[in-house]
């Protein structure tokens, strides 16, 4: 990629780290399918969290169609009842959910070259872990967009499954954490951090976003720190363009 006077312009090698190949799209989705399986278990727990609070099925698979937020999901059950408080709801959703303005900090160089509608539906299906993998990918010099697409379609159709499944036979695997399947994710997203490609910027983005997070964890609310982590390191990040990338 060259830059003039401050803009990335694509060469003609880099065009393909950038396109939405069905091939590679496809790759992308049979590449997260193991991880794709603990994320429909995860759904499950959520759809039968869900039912017992008494939501009915159409709005357990609507919220799971349209959200796509495992964690901020669970958390919104915890406020739900006859009258719903929308503005602490939003606001926790908005915290707990904050860690994707980190990430897209981190896929900015690759994703600014899309058109606005590709962009966005990229982004709406991206999650830990499919955003983890194409970035090691992007970082080896190859195309993470199949991974990033076709990833995210993979989760995304596991938790709207796992969801559904939820409401049927959530009672088989009603508590997860104590099977210690909450640990895999974590796990998984570890390794992909400490192996994946550190360069000033990326070493420098998670510095501020741990420094951020631990100054706030100290003199903050309670959970105040993720968003105040991921504010930070975004902020950072999007100031912050590589000339290689």
């Amino acid at each position: 990629m060259d830059i003039d006077e401050g803009v990335p312009v694509l060469t003609r090698d880099a065009v393909d780290l950038y396109a939405l190949d069905p091939h590679r799209v496809w790759s992308g989705f049979t590449q997260l399918l193991p991880i794709a399986i603990f994320v429909t278990v995860f759904g499950v727990a959520f759809g039968l969290a869900a039912k017992q609070m008494g939501l009915d099925s159409v709005s357990v698979v609507l919220m799971s169609t349209l959200a796509f937020a495992g964690a901020a999901q669970f958390a919104v059950l915890d406020l739900w009842g006859a009258q719903v408080p929308l503005v602490p709801l939003a606001i926790t959703v908005f915290a707990i959910n904050a860690r994707h303005l980190l990430m897209g900090a981190a896929l900015f160089p690759w994703l600014c070259h899309l058109s606005p509608a590709k962009r966005y539906g990229v982004m709406l299906v991206v999650s830990d872990a499919n955003w983890a993998m194409s970035m090691q990918a992007f970082g080896r010099g190859e195309s993470g967009m199949g991974l990033l697409l076709g990833g995210g379609i993979a989760l995304w159709l596991s938790w709207i499954l796992g969801s559904w499944l939820g409401l049927y036979v959530g009672s088989v695997i009603h508590d997860p954490v104590s099977l210690g399947l909450d640990m895999v994710m974590g796990c998984f997203l570890l390794a992909m951090a400490v192996g994946g490609r550190k360069s000033p910027r990326v070493i420098f983005i998670w510095v501020v976003a741990a420094c951020s997070s631990l100054i706030a964890d100290g003199y903050l609310p309670e959970n105040s720190h993720v968003m105040v982590g991921a504010l930070a390191g975004g902020t950072f990040g999007a100031f912050w363009t590589e000339k290689g990338q």
